[in-house]
């Protein structure tokens, strides 16, 4: 079986890889507890970066490390009755130091050996390369049987610093999740922290969910991370994560997200492109803690914007893909249409703090521009050590009911004889029965002359739409609100919005 086979191969090598970090030999017990106590002593010593790989699996091109592929029968726990598998990438290019792995059975841990002739690597397109105990993977896929019988597909992926995504049944990948955000958008630059060392609890026979541990480190901070992961048609993650700062982090992000928007109705006449819009996401969904529901459609502004949603205990945030049409991006191979949103729902005191989004020009779909996160309001001391959970929904649409009808899509264009004339549409629901002149729409932006209000139904959409004219004058920027109100009460979202010259 593989997994014996790998116990067999296991050599001083793989014991030694990547940490510095207190080591757990084979056939040590395991448990949460170790990975905290592993974190601890890394925040009480100094920083030290792991080593690189050999330089030649640095220079490989972008087609030859493409080329280096995991063979799929040689995949942990493939040829068991578990009903997961899990294969591996390679390091080298973008990915120039190892992580390691560890399988966890029945409370023991033993390490997964790199072995190099566990991938295919076409020795016509791929130079020799030299084995060292500097190498280990890149990152690893996690499969299960899903929509079909007897094939165990992929849904979650961990690879790079601290990031992973998933997808749920239908999706493409698209937006990435992070363990940790660390001075996003500071001018002394942002800090990315690693996960260093994963631990895989082996699941038992007939079992629908996955537990995967992950050791985190940078020079500000260590952490112990336990995910819970259930794939289906969403898949959800619940989160846990112990934080001991190595100094003060005065700017952490907690729950980050990360995707691209490129364009869309909002600012499509700055791209000469085929396709109506290019995103992986159009909008930050907010549920506030003084339950308020807000959508904020993304933008690709020409100079690093960052908005702060002050808030004490949000009952949720995420970025969220609404455009679920091919004809929204008529893209027959990036399927935008199928990327997934992902949601937080924060567990127990996150206290005060800001939802904050930043979004960073981009002029090329193959960056990621945006990232979302709860940023808390006070920083967390030097030595501090900081306990956290959340939970992680990759979807289709945000898994909450909140009664209100969304905004499904936001159009901007100029106006003949000044301003800015914009559309908002908000998808049927049963407040708008009596039709538009049972509903009040309230406009404002603080600074810009508001006119034009319009309420009208939408006939393709069965919803309203709400219309108006905006002239911000002299000024760079004006800040838009805008929401429909029935009998005194919310009538739908509040939809926000940051437009800059």
């Amino acid at each position: 079986m593989m997994l014996s086979r790998r116990a067999f191969l296991v050599g001083s090598s793989a014991l030694g890889l990547v940490t510095s970090a207190p080591l757990v030999s084979a056939g040590t017990v395991f448990g949460r507890q170790l990975v905290i106590e592993m974190a601890r002593a890394l925040a009480e010593a100094n920083y030290q970066e792991r080593p690189k790989v050999p330089q030649e699996w640095l220079d490989l091109t972008y087609d030859q490390y493409r080329a280096i592929r995991f063979k799929l029968d040689h995949a942990l726990w493939a040829g068991t009755d578990v009903p997961y598998v899990v294969d591996f990438f390679a390091p080298g290019l973008y990915f120039p130091r190892a992580i390691r792995v560890d399988t966890v059975t029945g409370g023991m841990a033993q390490p997964v050996p790199f072995v190099y002739d566990d991938f295919d690597h076409d020795p016509a397109l791929v130079p020799p390369l030299p084995i060292s105990d500097t190498l280990g993977f890149a990152g690893l896929r996690l499969r299960t049987e899903q929509t079909e019988p007897g094939r165990k597909s992929e849904f979650c992926v961990f690879q790079g610093a601290s990031y992973f995504r998933a997808i749920g049944y239908g999706h493409a990948y698209g937006l990435s999740a992070r363990g940790l955000a660390l001075n996003t958008g500071d001018p002394k630059g942002e800090e990315f922290p690693d996960f260093i060392r994963f631990w895989l609890e082996t699941p038992e026979p007939g079992q629908r969910n996955i537990v995967v541990h992950a050791l985190l480190d940078s020079p500000s901070v260590t952490g112990a991370y336990r995910f819970d992961i259930t794939p289906g048609p969403d898949c959800v993650m619940d989160v846990q994560a112990t934080l001991f700062a190595r100094t003060e982090l005065d700017h952490v992000g907690l729950g980050p997200l990360t995707s691209m928007f490129l364009f869309d109705e909002t600012n499509r006449n700055r791209f000469d492109d085929f396709r109506p819009a290019v995103h992986d996401s159009d909008g930050l969904m907010i549920w506030n803690g003084a339950d308020e529901v807000i959508w904020r459609p993304l933008a690709n502004p020409r100079t690093l914007q960052i908005s702060s949603f002050v808030d004490r205990m949000p009952r949720g945030f995420g970025l969220m893909q609404r455009a679920r049409k091919l004809s929204d991006f008529a893209d027959l191979e990036a399927h935008y249409h199928r990327r997934p949103g992902a949601w937080v729902v924060p567990k127990g005191d996150w206290g005060a703090g800001s939802v904050t989004l930043v979004e960073i020009p981009a002029d090329k779909e193959i960056y990621d521009n945006i990232v979302a996160y709860w940023r808390p309001l006070d920083p967390i001391p030097a030595g501090q050590r900081l306990d956290i959970a959340y939970s992680l929904t990759w979807c289709a649409a945000a898994p909450v009911a909140t009664g209100l009808p969304r905004v499904v899509n936001t159009r901007m264009g100029a106006r003949e004889g000044g301003g800015r004339l914009v559309t908002i549409d908000f998808e049927q629901s049963e407040f708008f029965a009596g039709g538009p002149d049972t509903v009040e729409p309230l406009v404002n932006s603080p600074g810009a002359t508001i006119s034009d209000v319009i309420l009208q139904e939408n006939p393709e959409t069965g919803g309203l739409r709400l219309a108006f004219t905006f002239d911000p004058g002299d000024a760079d920027i004006a800040e838009l609100r805008a929401e429909l109100r029935k009998d005194n009460a919310p009538a739908s979202e509040v939809w926000l919005y940051r437009w800059t010259k």
